[in-house]
């Protein structure tokens, strides 16, 4: 992999490990690096992590409609996922079909209140790929 292009987005949060639970539960990431008060995360698909910061509050949390978004292999995933986010009082809303293109998708809240969205058929690779990038 080549730190070429968009590498990561860094959010605040006021618990790493809460937050790290959260994203490797939810977005099946993992931890590649971690200093005392910042870790990143990522999925190991590409050169590109989350970047979680430590502070005291956070003061402009992503709510809908802005969020991170992870693609789910099927919409039985999203389901699967949605339910346990139910069952975590974290389910903002969804699952709901939109069709085509912003596919079947759920919101969630991280324990700080950033929004991340679970999708299916959302074919963002393709979309890349027909505009000449390697989709």
């Amino acid at each position: 992999m080549v730190d070429v292009g968009f590498t990561h987005v860094a959010l605040t949060v006021t618990d790493l490990d809460r937050s790290i639970d959260f994203y490797a539960r939810y977005a099946e990431l993992k931890v590649v690096h971690r200093r005392p008060e910042v870790v990143w995360l990522s999925d190991a698909l590409r050169p590109f992590v989350i970047v979680l910061a430590k502070q005291s509050n956070v003061e402009h949390p992503l709510k809908p409609f802005a969020h991170l978004g992870v693609a789910c292999a099927t919409r039985e995933e999203v389901d699967r996922r949605a339910e346990m986010a139910k069952n975590d009082d974290c389910l903002i809303g969804g699952p709901m079909d939109s069709g085509p293109p912003v596919g079947y998708w759920a919101f969630l809240s991280d324990p700080d209140g950033h929004t991340l969205e679970l999708s299916f058929g959302q074919d963002v690779g393709e979309a890349v790929k027909e505009a000449g990038g390697r989709g």
